[in-house]
């Protein structure tokens, strides 16, 4: 692709730049409820079975994913939704949405979150309660990604959410369903590793999905970082003015999975299991720098 930005930043190793194939290969991104028609753009460019998460928008109802989950199946791909418990109205959306998204689309996990509505539109104050419904489970979904806030939460106290992590994977055990971790993305490197390293502390059998800002415009992406709570970071890049920002997104995550990569190879034991692209909206331009990235890696000695 002409004018393509390199996958591995100027200097990395060989080794390193292995360890970012191997985290973009296992990896995810995300797709827009409304977007079918991409599922087949992102076939033609990523690899069968690649798992691609459908958001769950406060502008769209449950049922308007289900087209663009049937359509990432059949196109080979790995559909996961989004739940966001407080936009669900009734545990009878919950139950239908389930049912046809595990029977039409083969739906086996699901990425469970909260939701940031002021009021819940119906019975689930927040992701806990939908785990507590037992729905999930007996609808046939296996497996539920929870959300990790790197920089923590704009509305919500470390210690809460700290707490609400605990009280999901206790839940998510009690009935049999596997649990992992996906992180909200973050403009510090350095407080993502360290967010791993604690993880790994509390919870070292937990996979851990980092986000990660796909290829984006600079300044969509400073806009994506506002509405999404990137605070910390954001605050900082702020004082240092935009050209802050060019530096450090590059408009490329290349630098920020070097340094997930470099972390999970400095230790012994790491439950990173792989990125996760938030595309915002720009899918295909996702989709290839994954294809580049996972291209890059050294052929096996043989």
């Amino acid at each position: 692709m002409p004018g393509a930005p390199e996958v591995a930043p100027p200097g990395l190793s060989a080794e390193l730049a292995d360890g970012v194939a191997d985290l973009v290969a296992c990896g995810s991104l995300e797709l827009s409820a409304d977007r079918a028609a991409d599922a087949r753009v992102i076939a033609s460019i990523l690899p069968v079975g690649t798992r691609v998460y459908v958001n769950h928008l406060p502008r769209h109802a449950l049922a308007d994913s289900l087209a663009t989950l049937v359509a990432l199946r059949e196109a080979g791909l790995e559909p996961v939704p989004h739940l966001a418990a407080r936009r669900i109205a009734s545990r009878d959306e919950a139950r239908v949405f389930l049912e046809r998204a595990v029977r039409e689309a083969g739906v086996a996990r699901l990425l469970l979150v909260g939701g940031d509505d002021p009021q819940p539109r119906g019975p689930y104050a927040d992701a806990a309660a939908l785990l507590r419904d037992g729905t999930l489970r007996e609808l046939g979904v296996r497996e539920v990604g929870l959300p990790g806030y790197p920089e923590g939460h704009p509305r919500i106290a470390r210690a809460a959410l700290e707490h609400a992590l605990e009280d999901k994977l206790a839940l998510a055990a009690a009935q049999g369903l596997g649990a992992y971790l996906v992180t909200q993305f973050s403009f510090a490197p350095a407080r993502i590793v360290e967010y791993c390293g604690e993880l790994a502390r509390r919870y070292p059998a937990l996979p851990v999905y980092v986000g990660v800002a796909g290829p984006t415009d600079p300044r969509a992406l400073f806009r994506y970082a506002q509405r999404c709570g990137v605070s910390s970071s954001l605050r900082a890049l702020r004082e240092q003015g935009m050209s802050a920002v060019r530096l450090v997104t590059h408009t490329d995550p290349s630098e920020q999975v070097a340094a997930i990569a470099h972390y999970c190879q400095s230790r012994a034991a790491c439950n990173v299991v792989a990125v996760h692209l938030f595309s915002f909206g720009g899918v295909a331009q996702t989709a290839a720098w994954m294809r580049r990235a996972i291209a890059s890696r050294r052929p096996a000695a043989g």
